[in-house]
């Protein structure tokens, strides 16, 4: 597919979608033009911002299938790149669900009431018979859009078509006082007619007095206040705007006026009784119309998430992700600054239009037919689910088939031609926790917390990227920068609390568990990610902090080098001392594990490597020194491992168990000169005996002494530390492991271990 049919169309129909038609009125009417235009202008400008990033990545090399998760992971690594991978993937499906909620209330409110299956018996009920209505017919539309993309991909593009050519085409509201009436209770917008002479009560009459004569009791507010007709839609010229620039935030179930705060006082007994004022649904707050709106915006992705499918993904994705951003935002933009100029506020307020009848308010400006806009609203956020629908399976199936997540690898697997048959399935599933909650405002915020994720993770890939100036960092796309890709991060993150505090840290928790999972079960990939050049940075800049001088006596610890002896297969002879330096040290300090190979350089010299730190799970760094014999080796050894300030100041040996052999009169030698060399260094020596007798990690100890002496002289310190744990079962003689420090330096400090 090329750049139309691939990117911009699916990103503008992802964009153009259900917010628009259902909720961008009663976010102007509520946060006013001034808020309404700076919450939109933030959002166009978190999505431009990260669609310049992800440009600059895109054209970086080729992608594959996976779009944004195979740019994270190729510039962040697995463990980031399938954390943010999953993240972004639950985000796209909570959007399938969020516009079938939406495909479900434009039915259901707006096109044909009568086809609700649930119906509320009593004044009150509406609500809940609303969300058993979106349930069931929620289902009903997964299982049939679930099939379509199961045929095949192609069909999907050739009904978005369809769906967005329907995208592409004076009403008068009853007031009684400043409180507006809802025209599905009554038919003449009059307390009264007079007809032959005669004074009738109307339907709206009957509605507040308890009886059809003109002396009837009637509720105080209808009887002190006029019933007034007033032009919805006045027009850009009537100065309506002026009264819209501010916000008119309520709480639940506040009665929607004209002018002022809207009433609540008794606002929940009014709405029992069954009085025909319009009552607003939910408590309406800044932050929380940031979360409802920012869906809206969250399409751009909609293009890169089928890369695979692309002719030429470098061109395509860039080129039609900005464009259609840019048409989008201006659409978006005018009508914010249109809706406030030429609606009534409580029209605008009035989130269901049921002052207009029960119209979408969005359709009372369309020419001829108020069904123009429903119709098409109806069917482009039907293509907007679809669409949902094709890209996500597509993305699970991408993390699934690189290995990085074990428990998903099922999912990478599909039909003969590659479609995600299974991912396909998992998706519609997890949607369908979307459709039980069925309500379009409780899952806007759910995903927005997700996608904000996924593009502040696509901003900061940018921005490392740049900063390392890696090698092979050569986007095709220049209009990029560190400083645009670091504000998008920054904005990204602040809208996520802006959002939901809460949902943020949920978002957050999930995908640092991901993250965790990833790194310790996870599949190891050498990809070259960034985040490895970061830490060679921050490494090289650490180490050279370090060689400004010696380590304070309150910083020192004991850095370790761990000289180990090999068999003649090349495994370790005392696998315990790793245990014995793991406890000793607890995970703190330097430790290098070093081996002497006698004789040229050896093939398996990596696979010794492997043997030597993944006994124990040792943290640390293994050097292999390869001389013509052992001695020179251990020299060598002592005398160069460590990188700069990283250098060990203490070595830890076996004690020679050809000690007494007197046929080999230089083993003992060897051990001599190791003392000597250490002590010519000036650095600690440990000397561990009966070592093979020591307890592993995991071994625990529910009895035993461990008996500690302390030796003082010359001013230095010299400590014997012997441990006598004894164990019946194990062996008859108690395990000793002598430690004796031979320092002779002259910080007294640093002469002890503890």
């Amino acid at each position: 597919m090329g750049t139309f049919i691939g990117v911009y169309l699916p990103c503008l129909q992802n964009i153009l979608g259900v917010i628009l038609f259902l909720r961008l009125t009663w976010i102007v009417g509520t946060a006013g033009v001034l808020e309404s235009f700076i919450i939109v202008f933030m959002c166009c400008a978190c999505t431009m911002l990260t669609a310049i990033s992800m440009s600059a990545i895109a054209t970086n090399g080729v992608v594959p299938a996976g779009g944004s998760y195979y740019m994270i992971s190729r510039s962040l690594g697995p463990e980031f790149g399938g954390a943010v991978g999953l993240c972004f993937y639950l985000g796209t499906t909570f959007a399938g669900a969020m516009y079938i909620l939406g495909t479900i209330e434009i039915l259901l409110t707006y096109i044909s009431p009568s086809a609700a299956i649930f119906k509320a018996e009593e004044v009150g009920e509406e609500t809940e018979a609303m969300l058993n209505n979106m349930r069931v017919y929620g289902t009903c539309i997964i299982i049939l859009m679930a099939i379509v993309v199961f045929v095949g991909v192609k069909y999907v593009n050739k009904l978005a078509l369809v769906f967005l050519a329907f995208c592409w085409f004076e009403v008068i509201i009853c007031l009684l006082g400043n409180r507006t009436l809802s025209k599905r209770s009554f038919d003449v917008c009059a307390k009264f007619t007079e007809s032959d002479n005669e004074t009738r009560t109307t339907t709206l009459w009957h509605l507040f007095c308890d009886s059809s004569s003109l002396n009837a009791t009637c509720d105080d507010y209808f009887s002190l206040n006029n019933v007034t007709e007033i032009q919805g839609i006045p027009g850009v010229m009537s100065g309506v705007l002026i009264d819209n620039l501010w916000s008119t935030y309520s709480e639940k179930g506040s009665i929607v006026e004209k002018k002022g705060q809207p009433s609540v006082a008794g606002s929940e007994d009014t709405k029992m009784g069954g009085l025909p004022y319009v009552f607003t649904d939910i408590m309406t707050y800044f932050t929380m119309l940031v979360g409802i709106y920012f869906p809206s915006v969250t399409g751009i992705m909609a293009g890169s998430n089928r890369s695979g499918d692309l002719k030429d993904a470098q061109k395509s994705i860039p080129t039609g992700t900005i464009l259609a951003i840019s048409t989008t935002s201006f659409i978006y933009l005018s009508c914010i600054v249109l809706f406030g100029a030429c609606i009534e506020g409580v029209i605008l307020r009035d989130k269901f239009g049921e002052a207009v009848n029960g119209n979408l308010v969005v359709g009372t400006l369309a020419w001829p037919s108020p069904w123009v806009i429903v119709i098409g609203s109806f069917f482009s956020t039907c293509g907007a689910g679809l669409q949902s629908l094709t890209g996500a399976p597509r993305l699970l199936q991408a993390i699934a088939r690189d290995g990085i997540v074990p428990f998903i690898q099922v999912f990478g697997h599909g039909k003969a031609n590659g479609e995600p048959t299974w991912a396909l399935l998992l998706t519609a599933g997890i949607c369908e926790i979307g459709i039980l909650i069925a309500s379009l405002d409780s899952v806007a915020p759910i995903l927005s917390m997700f996608f904000l994720m996924c593009y502040m993770f696509v901003n900061l890939a940018c921005a490392v990227q740049t900063l390392l100036r890696t090698p092979n960092w050569r986007p095709r796309f220049k209009y990029y920068h560190w400083t645009l890709s670091f504000l998008g991060m920054s904005l990204c993150l602040a809208l996520m609390f802006i959002c939901s505090w809460y949902y943020a840290l949920i978002a957050m928790l999930i995908a640092g568990c991901i993250y965790k999972y990833i790194e310790y079960r996870g599949a190891e990939k050498e990809w070259g990610d960034g985040i490895r050049g970061l830490s060679l940075n921050a490494a090289r800049y650490a180490l050279l902090r370090v060689e400004d001088g010696p380590p304070h006596t309150k910083n020192w610890r004991p850095q370790l080098l761990v000289l180990l002896n090999l068999d003649s297969e090349q495994l370790v002879k005392h696998p315990r001392l790793l245990s014995f330096t793991s406890q000793l040290k607890a995970g703190k300090g330097l430790t290098i594990v070093g081996s002497v190979l006698q004789g040229i350089y050896l093939d398996k010299c990596t696979e010794t490597q492997k043997a030597l730190m993944g006994v124990e799970k040792t943290k640390g760094f293994c050097q292999i020194v390869v001389s013509p014999n052992y001695r020179d080796g251990i020299s060598y050894l002592i005398q160069s491992a460590g990188l700069g300030g990283m250098k060990h100041n203490t070595v830890l040996m076996a004690w020679p168990q050809s000690w007494k052999q007197t046929e080999n009169r230089f083993s003992w030698k060897n051990f001599v000169d190791t003392v000597r060399e250490t002590t010519a260094a000036q650095q600690a020596l440990l000397v561990a005996k009966n070592i093979d007798l020591f307890p592993t990690n995991q071994e625990r100890f529910m009895e035993g002494n461990i008996d500690v002496w302390w030796i003082v002289h010359d001013g230095g310190m010299l400590m014997l530390l012997p441990f006598l744990l004894r164990q019946h079962k194990r062996c008859s003689s108690p395990l000793i492991i002598l430690v004796a420090l031979l320092c002779t330096c002259s910080n007294s400090s640093m002469s002890f271990l503890c």
